[in-house]
């Protein structure tokens, strides 16, 4: 799924790095969490083309995707980085995300447009 479908299907607003390339760019997979451990422990394939869900909004979250190569966090609860966050996502070159939506509510969204989660395809 293309970022701009997962931006579109979660309402969300855009927050760093909205070019052509950023919102094309293809995603196979999803991963929620607030617990950033959860996150280094469990994604280990191909952590490119997962889409980071939490609602744990600061730099924890940004050094994590980072350390994962991951490029792509949705940010949830109606949480937005803050200009420091923002200017650091930027910098590493990871493209964000904000909706009001719940993490719940988010993950089945997606899951209802098809996009799975990182142990294997969509079944629904």
């Amino acid at each position: 799924m293309k970022a701009c479908e997962i931006a579109e299907s979660l309402h969300a607003v855009p927050i760093t790095l909205w070019d052509e390339d950023s919102r094309n760019t293809e995603y196979s997979a999803a991963f929620a969490t607030d617990l950033m451990s959860d996150a280094l422990a469990l994604i280990q394939e191909r952590p490119e083309s997962v889409a980071l869900i939490t609602g744990l909004v600061n730099s924890q979250t940004l050094r994590t995707a980072e350390m994962l190569d991951m490029r792509f966090v949705v940010f949830v609860r109606g949480k937005y980085p803050s200009d420091e966050t923002i200017e650091m996502a930027e910098e590493m070159g990871i493209t964000v995300i904000a909706t009001d939506l719940t993490m719940y509510d988010a993950c089945g969204l997606l899951y209802q447009k098809g996009l799975g989660g990182i142990y294997g395809s969509h079944t629904a």
